[in-house]
């Protein structure tokens, strides 16, 4: 706009067409139109550029950005598209941050109850390694059984196990020796417990009780249980032949069997519980076991009743109890010396021998 009136006054004065004063006067009114015209159209493109620069602002934390929506001219129209595209792939980013966060949220909270499940199992594994052996544990957890220590009735077959003149025996003994000898011996009857499906309920004192065929029937419990009582009776000789190499004291063991109906349920106050066995089945169990000598295995007549080989009904026994009106009928088993497992009729040995079976 400025050369253009230059190059207009110059042509005249070269020309000589008009005076100096009215070329003087043409060419400064030209020059200021010109510059009142570039001034115009440079405000003009300032106006569109701060007006750009506005609406291009970035918003504030969380702001979602919003398309162009001005008209400006030439290069600024240029720009103002290309930050529309700009514009539409951030925000097409914006929303898959939030769906891959969304996504990441459901993930954790998903990790968390799989993290909450697996504490619950391994503390309901741990509990239960207390009672049955690990395998039996696994089935248990593999079973999907949302109940599995509930509470109900049930045919079961309850052992106990009690280790032969103990006070008189742990006297003469340091409290060391003791707890190694008590040690000793539960780890092995425990051991053959789980083996043979058994649950253990509780140790009291040198005693042992446990419960079989709480998950199983009735006959296959009774039958584990005598199996499990036969294990741990020449258990029991195999360890004293040891202790009697490192001289030291020696024991027996009697076992009391018996199979009836009998409460399985959580017992105890809010702070602890234990899951155990209530009802007359297991006092009679304890009875039998009292009745018992070492090497002896006295075994309720309903358990006898399930056994694959049938004991000599000689070999039946009548037990008087107290606030019993009817005598307790049993038989007797006894590991000899040659570790085999005898019938006791009431007076005598019977010839005949139980098989392990």
């Amino acid at each position: 706009m400025g050369i253009l009136p230059s190059l207009l006054v110059i042509y005249l004065f070269v020309q000589q067409q008009q005076t100096p004063t009215t070329i003087m006067i043409l060419s400064a009114a030209l020059i200021l139109f010109s510059m009142l015209i570039g001034f115009t159209l440079l405000r003009k493109s300032s106006d569109q550029m701060r007006i750009l620069a506005k609406k291009t602002a970035i918003p504030e934390v969380g702001g979602i950005l919003q398309p162009l929506d001005v008209r400006v001219e030439g290069e600024l129209d240029d720009i103002a598209t290309n930050f529309n595209t700009v514009v539409e792939r951030l925000n097409e980013a914006n929303r898959d941050i939030q769906r891959r966060r969304m996504q990441l949220q459901e993930t954790t909270s998903d990790l968390y109850e799989s993290y909450e499940h697996l504490e619950k199992e391994n503390r309901l594994r741990n509990q239960l390694c207390r009672y049955v052996g690990t395998d039996l544990v696994e089935k248990l957890m593999l079973s999907q059984d949302s109940q599995l220590l509930k509470n109900e009735r049930k045919v079961v077959t309850i052992m106990f196990a009690d280790i032969r003149s103990f006070t008189a025996l742990s006297e003469h003994m340091e409290p060391e020796e003791v707890v190694a000898m008590l040690n000793e011996f539960f780890s092995i009857m425990t051991d053959i417990l789980f083996k043979y499906n058994g649950m253990l309920d509780k140790f009291v004192g040198d005693q042992i009780m446990a419960v079989f065929g709480h998950i199983s029937d009735e006959i296959s419990g009774a039958r584990s249980a005598v199996r499990a009582g036969v294990a741990m009776q020449k258990a029991t000789a195999r360890l004293m032949r040891k202790r009697a190499k490192k001289n030291q004291p020696l024991f027996e063991i009697g076992i009391g069997i018996n199979t009836g109906s009998a409460i399985l349920a959580s017992v105890g106050s809010d702070n602890r519980k234990d899951y155990t066995v209530i009802g007359d089945t297991v006092n009679t169990a304890a009875r039998l076991e009292s009745h018992a000598k070492g090497r002896e295995i006295v075994i309720g007549e309903r358990t006898c009743s399930h056994l694959p080989q049938k004991l000599p009904r000689s070999a039946r026994q009548e037990l008087k109890m107290r606030n019993r009106s009817e005598p307790l009928a049993c038989y007797t088993l006894i590991a000899d010396g040659n570790k085999k497992i005898k019938v006791v009729k009431p007076d005598k040995l019977v010839k005949g021998q139980l098989k392990d079976g």
